[in-house]
């Protein structure tokens, strides 16, 4: 076969690798306010219901900055997080994430447990995934979708370092970044990540902190990142 032949498939190649390149955001569940007012005002989360809807948002305007307007975005968010606080608000929070994800041609899909978020994420295509983001609560050893929404200060919905196996690693890019912006994932589940699914996963040594994102600013990390 002749090189510029050889080469012009290569590049036909290429191109259909990149146009199926999807950047994927996944999004927990904010804890219910009656179960937080119990708390001591130090240990409460979640006054804003949207933290993590409004983190989800910012990080999809940066990477429609470094990608191209036209990146495909891919929001994962659990349900029935908001259904719960929603009907302790009085308000139509899931009808709202979905006009945020209209209004910015994301393809968004709800999730609804641990097993679903499994199925949904291993149905990416293969080598597609680009870019992931986890926005939620965590601990070092897994990313909770819920907190304190049907107990207080308990998850009962959870990716655990443990599920790793369960999670088709051949969803992402060679050189996929990922990033958890959840509370100490760096200290054990970056790790696990790592090993599991071959590409490095961001995660805060500490704290992490969602008080500004009301403001425009991304989540901030105490303790520092490491993947």
């Amino acid at each position: 076969m002749p090189r510029a032949i050889k080469a012009f498939i290569l590049f036909l190649f290429l191109l259909t690798q990149a146009a199926q390149a999807e950047h994927v955001i996944v999004c927990g569940g904010p804890a219910l306010r009656k179960w937080e007012n119990y708390r001591v005002p130090d240990d409460r989360h979640d006054r804003w219901w949207a933290n993590f809807v409004r983190a989800s948002t910012l990080r999809m305007a940066e990477i429609r900055l470094a990608y191209g307007k036209e990146a495909p975005l891919v929001w994962l968010v659990y349900r029935p997080g908001y259904e719960a606080r929603g009907r302790e608000d009085g308000k139509p929070y899931t009808t709202w994430i979905a006009e945020q994800a209209a209004k910015r041609n994301c393809t968004l899909i709800w999730f609804t447990s641990s097993g679903d978020y499994i199925s949904k994420i291993n149905s990416r295509p293969r080598k597609s995934v680009e870019t992931y983001d986890y926005f939620g609560h965590s601990n070092k050893y897994s990313f909770m979708f819920d907190y304190g929404s049907d107990i207080m200060a308990v998850s009962t919905a959870w990716l655990h370092e443990r599920d790793m196996p369960r999670l088709n690693s051949s969803i992402f890019t060679r050189n996929a970044y990922c990033k958890s912006w959840g509370c100490h994932t760096g200290s054990s589940m970056s790790a696990v990540w790592k090993r599991h699914m071959g590409v490095p996963l961001e995660g805060a040594k500490g704290k992490t902190i969602y008080t500004m994102v009301g403001r425009g600013q991304m989540p901030q990390g105490f303790g520092g990142w490491t993947r």
